[in-house]
């Protein structure tokens, strides 16, 4: 199946003011992100704050233009568009939910109007067809008509992430982005959110890429599930390996620092804080919390190996056993620094 979107070889590089006046250090927010995205899949991303999972997510809307590197929608090269036609392709193809909806609306605007702006900006129908598309919103994400004049600030804060994701199905679009959608909300409501999404997403065929900290909600949404660390994806496994049969250290760490209730287990202890992105280190970059690192992981980056499972690819040199649990691994963890 064609990709809907894809990332080949992308790379973003940042400018950031450093000690001195003029000093500015680069920080590499993405650093060689492969990823496809094929309609109606939906990927889940999770690391550590600073790994680059939200650039990830403004790369694949078009918000941030790569250093380098292609972004493809459709099989077209967003970036190689005239600006209005790009406008165009990821305006009406691509939605976006953002983290914090109380900042995300436009607070002067009533639900009615911050509906109907892409369908404005867009062209879509008639005046009266886009009234009705803005109740057939609202019924999508469960508002009650009578909220269609209230302002953000009369909403409480699920109902403005409802309202975010109405906004970001307005055009119909095929893929919708969610950088963490819930983790501004009471954890009262996470749920209903994460449900809707859910049902969203197969009542309408949608594809969706979920950005979030809580990875056991990720593994929960996803069909695959990307690890990243410090602006690479370090591996991509189907939903259902990532527990118990992921391959890479960092990926078992992450999943053994938040067990399930039904077979929990102790936390493999990771040594040290994430490297500065401003500074990685050589070769690979978990290798400085790695207990299994050696020289060859500070001389090179390790490309992608393939496991036995389709679909399932991760960049180590001493990766876990599949037959390796984690629980094993919690055991035989030598706390003492990696090299």
């Amino acid at each position: 199946m064609n990709a809907l979107v894809e990332l080949a070889d992308a790379h973003v590089v940042h400018k950031a003011r450093s000690g001195g006046l003029f000093a500015r250090d680069r920080v590499y927010a993405l650093t060689g992100v492969d990823l496809a995205v094929a309609p109606g899949e939906t990927v889940g991303v999770v690391g550590e704050s600073g790994c680059g999972k939200s650039t990830l997510a403004k790369v694949l809307v078009g918000v941030q233009r790569p250093t380098r590197g292609t972004v493809s929608f459709r099989g077209r090269d967003l970036w190689t568009m005239p600006a209005a036609e790009r406008r165009r392709a990821v305006g009406a193809g691509i939605g976006m939910v953002f983290q914090d909806p109380s900042t995300a609306l436009n607070r002067r605007l009533t639900v009615r109007q911050i509906l109907r702006d892409p369908l404005d900006v867009h062209d879509r129908g008639t005046r009266g067809e886009r009234e009705e598309r803005v109740r057939e919103l609202m019924s999508l994400v469960g508002l009650p008509r009578g909220l269609a004049a209230a302002l953000p600030a009369q909403l409480s804060g699920g109902q403005r992430q409802r309202v975010a994701i109405a906004r970001a199905l307005a055009p119909a679009p095929d893929l919708i982005v969610a950088d963490e959608p819930t983790s501004a909300l009471d954890v009262s409501v996470r749920a209903q959110i994460l449900n809707l999404l859910l049902d969203l997403k197969e009542r309408l065929g949608l594809a969706l890429v979920f950005v979030s900290h809580d990875i056991r909600t990720v593994q929960r949404m996803s069909d695959r599930v990307i690890t990243m660390y410090l602006g690479r994806i370090v591996e991509d496994s189907p939903a259902a390996l990532v527990t118990g049969r992921a391959r890479h250290p960092y990926t078992r760490a992450l999943f053994s620092a938040t067990p399930g209730l039904l077979d929990p287990v102790e936390p493999i202890p990771l040594v040290g804080p994430v490297p500065s992105a401003t500074r990685p280190p050589s070769g690979c970059p978990f290798r400085t919390r790695c207990w299994k690192a050696d020289r060859v992981c500070a001389q090179e980056m390790p490309g992608f190996s393939a496991a036995s499972a389709p679909a399932h690819r991760y960049r180590c040199h001493h990766p876990v056993g599949e037959d390796e649990s984690t629980r094993d691994l919690v055991r035989r963890r030598d706390p003492m620094e990696a090299p």
